[in-house]
């Protein structure tokens, strides 16, 4: 037995841990484990997988039933392999543990595992000398049980301290079980809707940051359970509330120093930095397809809402789609900000889709605009064709169209997870696009 397996038998009995949660997310965004008891543990910390239909890539979040043209059968199988570096026992679970997977098919990664597609796009940006550091800075809200239906824990506005009072004890209980798994929170304070809360967390390399978004939903969900309320990242709850997101913040290193900025002037961004937010704003209208997905997204997305609705950047600029956050005086800037992102996107390809578009930008040299330093809707269209400034998609079923025609990203993601995923997002579409918002909410609200 290898001195890693002996480890973590010994964190097994450390934690009395019953069952270890096999953690897989899927083209849905839904995330779903397999629970080996600890008993028969011994034999999957060598390397064998806990096996999954293949269809399960295939299945859209309304059902658990096949999505059209995915290319996925009722036959076949496919094993996740345990990353054993993600294990940690659940705070929130007692007697559950969970580690995080890559699906393989035989001896190679899964054409249709999400976190082996992140794998590869961190190995193309390697390939261009840079390394990617991210973190998901979440919205999300906290409900309450009733009669009529789960109710906002409060109706208070931006940063009211009422709103910490209330929640106090889940917040310190979500801060602990976080920091417990190896996640650090930097700030809590409520945000602008009903009930809706945010705590950052610090950023990470590209893997680890998307797998600290798993981490981070199934902890705020697996806390507010224990409270007896339920916590949401559905990302438009209210139709006239603010909406839930899941800011993608990144930057790029080479040897282990940031390239953001110029080394002698701090608010001048690099070259390289700039080609690969290009990348991102060229392909944004395909990405919101994998980084703002579900049909209920797009009704945050819209312009004047602060939630990124143009094909635009700026530096402190909240209704800009990449914002670089304006650093203190004499400070330099740090990272950029893409705001088009919610947490009904699977992390991996999110991530790894953004991280494609970037690296086209690195190797065609794409042009960064001059930044935009007021509300694009403010602009007349003139000026906005004049800047090359576009609207951003308004629904999925425009996004789905827009990654159908994005040739770097489908090579990107391979032509199997290509038609996996393409068919669940237009299953949601086709399914969800004319549902009465409150019925859509009452689908989502315990999804994500």
């Amino acid at each position: 037995m290898t001195s890693s397996a002996r480890e973590i038998l010994t964190r097994i009995q450390a934690h009395n841990v019953r069952f270890v949660r096999f953690i897989w997310c899927d083209n849905a965004n839904v995330i779903r484990a397999k629970a080996v008891r600890t008993t028969f543990i011994e034999s999957y910390l060598h390397g064998e997988g806990v096996g999954i239909a293949a269809a399960q890539q295939a299945l859209p979040v309304m059902y658990d039933a096949l999505a059209p043209g995915s290319g996925l059968t009722p036959a076949g199988e496919a094993h996740m392999r345990a990353d054993w570096s993600t294990f940690a026992a659940l705070p929130y679970a007692p007697g559950h543990a969970r580690v995080l997977t890559d699906i393989y098919d035989g001896e190679q990664p899964w054409a249709h595992c999400p976190r082996s597609f992140l794998r590869r796009m961190i190995a193309r940006a390697a390939d261009h000398g840079v390394h990617i550091f991210a973190a998901f800075e979440n919205e999300f809200s906290l409900l309450r049980p009733s009669e009529s239906g789960p109710q906002p824990f409060d109706t208070t506005v931006f940063c009211q301290t009422w709103a910490l009072d209330q929640a106090t004890p889940i917040i310190n209980a979500i801060t602990d079980a976080l920091e417990a798994q190896g996640l650090q929170v930097e700030m809590a304070y409520p945000e602008s809707g009903p009930g809706q809360f945010e705590l950052p967390v610090r950023y990470a390399d590209a893997l680890r940051a998307a797998d600290n978004q798993i981490i981070f939903r199934e902890t705020v969900k697996g806390v507010a359970r224990q409270h007896g309320a339920l916590a949401s990242f559905v990302p438009k709850i209210y139709p006239d509330k603010a909406g839930n997101g899941a800011h993608l913040h990144f930057s790029l290193q080479r040897n282990g120093r940031s390239i953001v900025v110029e080394p002698d002037r701090p608010h001048v961004l690099t070259a390289e930095m700039r080609a690969f937010m290009a990348g991102v704003l060229h392909h944004l209208p395909a990405l919101m397809a994998l980084t703002t997905p579900s049909t209920n997204s797009f009704k945050r997305i819209r312009p004047r809402f602060w939630s990124g609705a143009y094909t635009c950047w700026g530096i402190g600029n909240r209704e800009a789609a990449l914002r670089a956050p304006q650093p203190a005086a004499g400070q330099p800037i740090t990272n950029v900000e893409l705001k088009t992102s919610d947490a009904t996107a699977n992390p991996y390809l999110s991530l790894g889709a953004v991280i494609a578009a970037g690296v086209d930008g690195l190797a065609k040299g794409m042009t960064l605009g001059e930044p935009v330093n007021g509300d694009p809707a403010d602009l007349s269209e003139a000026e906005r064709a004049a800047r090359g400034i576009r609207q951003l998609p308004a629904t999925s079923g425009e996004a789905i169209a827009a990654l159908e025609q994005d040739a770097v990203l489908l090579d990107a993601l391979g032509d199997a997870l290509a038609r996996s995923y393409l068919a669940v997002r237009r299953a949601e579409w086709e399914a969800m696009k004319d549902l009465p918002h409150a019925e859509e909410v009452q689908l989502l609200l315990e999804r994500y």
